[in-house]
Formats: structure tokens, C-alpha cells, sequence
């Protein structure tokens, strides 16, 4: 198969498209044959060999965990779900990519609903599960106001409608270029930066319940003292939170697809017309290179996707 990886740790440039080994769905697992692949945070770190689990990666390395297209291989185990089935999802999180290329093997994933475009459905994976599962730790739920510190990025955004979605009340920090674009995903924008508890108070929107950190820009002190605890605190971009007792969720992707219920709610959502991927711009595989460059910089407004449109099967 034709795949987008990279040989050595370095800048976008390292990342060319060639072949490499096929990949088969294990127990539990599906194959798709991949129409758009997500590009995350983690993905780009991951490549510059600046991650942790960089010194984890065995070189030739294919990124990105995001990803959707039609199942053509099914594990054992796996019900419900057939050859020919159009789905989105993620790969095994612990592979560590796999999705830029011709096939992936998702771990967890959902039917993609026709209201839900290839480009949206690629980007949708982690996002979904993170947010998910973040918004379940906090007990967000009808009635509770919940504050969103990064409301325009990948996660950001997806959390603000999962969290409307639950009939919550959402706050959501932002560039000031991005408060239309976060108020239409329905949350009440307001400008991120020092002074944050004040400009909260301004909007005279009562107490804060809770608060969700997915920028990690070093907020988290004044989150704790707008919700009045660091219980009602929750982060998933800084390690410093242990030392005021925020909780912290990063990387819980465990169990079997059965298990991962943010992503079929993420569906039901689109078809009903109350949710969207928000994507910022999107890359065929041959330009996968100024597709990372991209997601490196700003505006933080959404997801880059990588697409198979264009390029050789």
C-alpha cells in the first residue's frame, strides 16, 4: 500500500509518501480502506521528535490516528458492522499512528451518518472520545455551566456542542478573530489571557460550575479560583495541574469499541443536524508535509485534514 511516513525525526519536510507494509484488522479491530485522515497536536509533536513517546516509535513511522473510509476487512469478534460499511474513528492510540495511508486499522469506531462529510468524519476520532470523556469526568449535564479554556481548537470546539448537547451552559475562551466562530458552535465567547475571572464576572452568567482546560496555556490557577475548587477542574493539555489537584485526562482510549460511546452520540448528533467537525483546511496525501506545517500555526480554528482524493491507489 501507498503510505505517508517518515524516516527520520525532523521538520514537515521528513515526511514523504511511498510504500509500505499492509496492516491487517486484529480481534476487535476493522480495516478501512481511507478516504481522510485527521492531523492532531500529537501527530505533529510525534513527527518533530518532540514527544515523549517519540523514543517509543520503530522508524519508518506512518502518522496520524484519525481517521475514516469503508471497512474491506473485519476482525474477529466484531459485530455489527460488515465489508463495505462506511465508518470514522481512531487506530489502536498505543500504535501511535497508522492513519495517513491507503489502509488503517481502527480500534474504535462508528457508522459515519450521511449528514457527516469524509473531510468532518477524519478529524472526528480522538477529538470526540477526548472531549467525551473529559465532559464525563466533570458530570457536565443539563443546568451546570461549564467553562471551555481553548474553545476554538480540534477538541475545543467539539466539546462546546457536546457539552450544549447536554443541555449545559458553556463559557468558552478565545482569540478574539474566533467569537463568532465559537458562538455559532453555541457557546458564550469571551477573551482568553490573565484577567480571565474577571471578564467572566462581566458577563453576569452566575456561578461557573465547572471548567475544562484543552489549551494548556497555564490557566489552570485561575480556572480553580473562578469554579472555587480544583475538583471542578479538569485538564487535558498541562502535566502542572497535579500540583493544585486538577485532575488530569490524557491518552484514555482503553477497552474494546463497544465501549466508546462519544462517537456514535457524535453521529446521532450530526444527523439531527447539532453537531460538525469544525475543519480548518484540508491536504491530499501527496502534501501531507504542508499539511503539518499548517497545523503548526494559526488560527487554532478547527482540524486540518489529509484526504486520499488525488492520490494514486
Amino acid at each position: 500500500m501507498f503510505a505517508v511516513q517518515f524516516h527520520r525525526f525532523g521538520p514537515p519536510e521528513v515526511l514523504t509518501m511511498g510504500p509500505f507494509p499492509e496492516p491487517h484488522a486484529g480481534p476487535g479491530e476493522v480495516r478501512i480502506r481511507v478516504e481522510a485522515a485527521g492531523v492532531s497536536p500529537v501527530d505533529v509533536a510525534l513527527r518533530a521528535g518532540l514527544s515523549p513517546s517519540s523514543r517509543q516509535v520503530a522508524l519508518p513511522h506512518v502518522p496520524g490516528v484519525d481517521a475514516a473510509g469503508v471497512i474491506d476487512e473485519v476482525g474477529a469478534g466484531v459485530s455489527g458492522f460488515a465489508v463495505g460499511d462506511e465508518v470514522f474513528g481512531a487506530v489502536d492510540v498505543s500504535r501511535l499512528g497508522g492513519a495517513t495511508a491507503e489502509f488503517a486499522v481502527l480500534r474504535f469506531w462508528a457508522g459515519k451518518p450521511s449528514s457527516m462529510s469524509w473531510t468532518e468524519a477524519g478529524a472526528a476520532g480522538t477529538s470526540v472520545e477526548t472531549a467525551t470523556r473529559a465532559l464525563d469526568r466533570l458530570d457536565v449535564r443539563a443546568g451546570t455551566t461549564l467553562l471551555i479554556d481553548g474553545a476554538a481548537g480540534g477538541v475545543g470546539s467539539v466539546a462546546v456542542q457536546l457539552a450544549a448537547a447536554r443541555g449545559a451552559r458553556v463559557i468558552g475562551t478565545v482569540r478574539p478573530e474566533n467569537q463568532s466562530f465559537v458562538a455559532g458552535l453555541g457557546a458564550t465567547p469571551v477573551p482568553y489571557g490573565p484577567g480571565l475571572a474577571g471578564r467572566v464576572r462581566a458577563l453576569d452568567a452566575g456561578r461557573v460550575d465547572l471548567a475544562l482546560d484543552v489549551a494548556g496555556a497555564g490557566s489552570l490557577a485561575e480556572l480553580v479560583a473562578i469554579t472555587g475548587s480544583a475538583a471542578s477542574v479538569l485538564t487535558i493539555a498541562d502535566f502542572t495541574g497535579r500540583d493544585l489537584g486538577v485532575g488530569i485526562s490524557l491518552g484514555e482510549f482503553g477497552g474494546e469499541p463497544s465501549g466508546h460511546h462519544g462517537l456514535p452520540l457524535a453521529a446521532a448528533l450530526s444527523a439531527e443536524g447539532r453537531f460538525r467537525v469544525p475543519v480548518r483546511d484540508v491536504f491530499p496525501m501527496s502534501q501531507a508535509a504542508q499539511a503539518h506545517e499548517a497545523a503548526t500555526r494559526g488560527p487554532r480554528r478547527g482540524k486540518i485534514v489529509i484526504t486520499a482524493h488525488g492520490t494514486h491507489r
